[in-house]
């Protein structure tokens, strides 16, 4: 009788042919092979690879001696700072979850953040002392705190026992971390922003951090020793995986405490970064900074875009400046960037505000993401490629978290008919490219009729004193509700509502035009998204321009 499948009979795993995979691996290799390479760079400091790994098996080594046990969360208070960096290994060295806090958040949502993981250890910088003080003061279970000296910043105070040199400074240079015993088990912990109830908490697991980390190199195409800026925050889904890409690519990572234009450009120069990553209102203040702190960067320097469409003037704006812009596409749940704008080399040859076009969709799925498509969610079909029939873009692959900590219901909803449903509105385009028209919440119903938040925002962008703008629905008694704009002016513009208006009812059906226009700062988040859930409250009460 021939076996049921000859391949399969004796030919089982073991040491010598499985190895979980993690990207702990990928430090470890690198600080062999490339020991002396520039590793991070903060200011006057310097490591190098072989010093990054040594730090990173003390902090191992001293977090398992404090008692951190295999499963336990380490959660940081931290900016891009080379402690930051560290954690990313050193938590998950001795079998410990790393869950990296939003600066930004007030103390009861850091407070519930720190319950709810069941924290065992903070690590945090003294600017966020008073938060953090008023978090830790409601818990009853209070976790070891750590605390981290930056010398770029000058204030704040301690909280906690020990400062962080000494605290890994106690720790074992040599100690002998472990792989998981299986590469699903959680890596890092990061919550949701919580805007409709509490936060969820999303699970990464060590092979989605490992596949998404290598697939940020492939999907964009770095060389080896990329000179990475950190503007993006290391706690946003864990800096987009790029921790663990830049240890893969033996690179060097630039940090920078705070996004601020003139360091950037400052930084560009005098270390040749060669790439950065960032959300939409980064690369604008970049595009919109005075023209002298520009000036002397001579070599090309690429950067990836990341949100559900990035306006047109952006990726434009870019490429006037020699900036080589690719759009990336993901959430929280898919580890970031899951997606790309795969470019095609004929765009190249297209006017530019083709090209524009072409570059802001949100593209294919990563190398190393099994799929991504445009599906109806109620009987999960495909949409038709005729870039008009919307449906919700949903994502499956290995890198798509593990689900919601503690949150068996969430998990299920999002996880339902075995695809991870994004909640984002899209078409799928003739040419296969995924193009999102709107998040599901942010569809303005006026009479019948659906209007796409992004279309007005992104005709409000090509309004030259407009630096940012968010459009959201407004009550309104005959049309249930109409786009109402908040608008963010460049520096010595003031045009008025009506001239906003009107620029945009010359660019498209007049009923999609804001019927309101409010002027000011908005409100963003850490990582420079636009928080369109307070500006839902304010468009009640701002007035109508008929």
């Amino acid at each position: 009788m021939p076996i049921a499948n000859q391949y399969r009979s004796g030919l089982d795993k073991n040491a010598a042919n499985y190895t979980p995979l993690s990207p702990l691996s990928l430090l470890a290799r690198t600080a062999y092979v490339y020991p002396a390479r520039a590793a991070v760079i903060h200011g006057q400091r310097r490591l190098n690879w072989a010093q990054v790994y040594e730090r990173c098996r003390r902090l191992a080594s001293a977090l398992a001696r404090a008692g951190v046990a295999a499963g336990d969360t380490v959660a940081t208070m931290l900016p891009n700072v080379p402690a930051m960096y560290e954690c990313h290994f050193g938590v998950a060295m001795c079998g410990a979850v790393l869950n990296t806090l939003n600066t930004r958040l007030d103390a009861p949502t850091i407070a519930f953040m720190l319950d709810h993981a069941e924290t065992k250890v903070l690590l945090t910088d003294r600017e966020y002392a008073d938060t953090v003080a008023a978090s830790l003061a409601g818990l009853k279970h209070k976790p070891l705190v750590i605390d981290v000296d930056d010398p770029s910043f000058d204030g704040g105070r301690r909280l906690g026992g020990i400062e962080y040199e000494a605290f890994i400074g106690g720790g074992d240079p040599a100690y002998e971390w472990f792989l998981p015993d299986d590469e699903w088990d959680a890596i890092s912990l990061n919550y949701t922003s919580g805007t409709t109830g509490n936060p969820k908490g999303v699970v990464y697991h060590h092979r989605g951090a490992y596949l998404n980390a290598i697939s940020n190199i492939v999907s964009w195409g770095m060389p080896p020793h990329a000179v990475y800026l950190w503007t993006l925050p290391m706690f946003h889904c864990n800096g987009w995986c790029f921790p663990w890409t830049m240890a893969a690519n033996a690179g060097t990572n630039i940090c920078l405490r705070k996004v601020d234009a003139p360091a950037i450009f400052d930084l560009i120069r005098e270390h040749g970064v060669t790439h950065y990553c960032g959300a939409p209102i980064v690369h604008n203040t970049l595009i919109n900074a005075p023209e002298e702190i520009k000036r002397g960067i001579t070599h090309t320097v690429h950067c990836l875009v990341a949100g559900a469409a990035p306006p047109g003037a952006v990726i434009e704006g870019m490429q006037k400046m020699g900036f080589n812009l690719t759009h990336v596409y993901g959430l929280s749940e898919t580890y970031g960037p899951a997606a790309v704008c795969a470019k095609q080399p004929e765009w190249d040859a297209l006017p530019l505000d083709e090209q524009v076009r072409l570059n802001g969709r949100q593209g294919v799925w990563y190398h190393l993401q099994q799929g991504m498509t445009v599906m109806d969610p109620v009987n999960m079909q495909p949409v038709p490629w005729d870039g008009a029939t919307m449906g919700e873009v949903m994502f499956r692959g290995n890198i798509t978290m593990k689900g919601y900590l503690k949150n068996p219901q969430a998990t299920a909803a999002a996880f339902a008919g075995g695809w991870f449903h994004t909640g984002d509105l899209a078409v799928m385009q003739p040419d296969g490219y995924v193009k999102i028209k709107d998040r599901s919440k942010d569809v303005i119903i006026s009479g019948g009729e659906n209007i796409s938040s992004l279309e007005i925002e992104d005709v409000l962008y090509r309004h030259p004193a407009v630096l940012a703008v968010a459009v959201v629905a407004r009550p309104d008694p005959k049309w249930g509700e109409t786009p109402c704009a908040f608008v963010e002016l460049k520096a010595g513009t003031s045009p008025d509502a009506q001239e906003i208006i009107a620029f945009c009812r010359e660019r498209m059906a007049h009923f999609k035009a804001p019927k309101a226009v409010v002027f000011g700062p908005l409100p963003k988040t850490s990582t420079g998204k636009i928080q369109k859930f307070i500006l839902r409250e304010q468009a009640k009460s701002a007035s109508a321009i008929d």
